[in-house]
């Protein structure tokens, strides 16, 4: 039985090119402290691709949605008024829906990087729930940056530390 998609998992199925393979241990740790610090996290690590043309078509299709509506009301009030209030208002409302497309894309960027780490976090670490573990996990990975563990240590590393916190 097909499970019932949100409209945020049918935008990101839409816009964006997933890749098939794995995302790298270490990938994981980085893009996952990244995206905790409110950084700007690489979606080649994550192995993801916008398409921009499929992102101005979901984003212009919700601001219609939302901008329609909005002028059906507001035609009644200024049809008799002066014609310049009107002018003012389509220059206001342009410009919030050109400045909106850039919060749009960060949003969604921002939701398919949570799902991409969550899924990555069930491969790497499948008995330590995302939610309870991503911060101690960041916490012991930049621990080990300062500490020059190898990367070929570092799962180790990090496994033994959160087996000591678990104690």
């Amino acid at each position: 039985m097909k499970k019932k998609q949100s409209l945020k998992e049918k935008i990101i199925d839409f816009v964006f090119t997933l890749s098939n393979q794995p995302i790298i241990f270490r990938d994981l740790l980085s893009a996952n402290s990244h995206f905790n610090e409110k950084m700007f996290v690489d979606p080649g690590k994550l192995g993801f691709r916008m398409n921009i043309i499929k992102a101005y078509i979901a984003y212009l299709s919700l601001a219609t949605l939302a901008v329609i509506p909005i002028i059906g009301i507001t035609h009644y009030f200024l049809k008799n008024m002066n014609f310049h209030i009107s002018i003012v208002g389509a220059v206001l409302v342009t410009s919030i829906v050109f400045i909106g497309f850039s919060f749009f894309s960060a949003w969604i960027r921002d939701a398919v990087t949570l799902k991409l780490i969550k899924k990555a976090w069930l491969v790497h670490f499948p008995f330590f729930a995302y939610d309870k573990y991503n911060k101690k996990v960041e916490k012991i990975y930049n621990e080990s940056i300062k500490q020059e563990i190898q990367k070929k240590n570092l799962q180790q590393y990090l496994m033994n530390k959160l087996s000591e916190m678990e104690d």
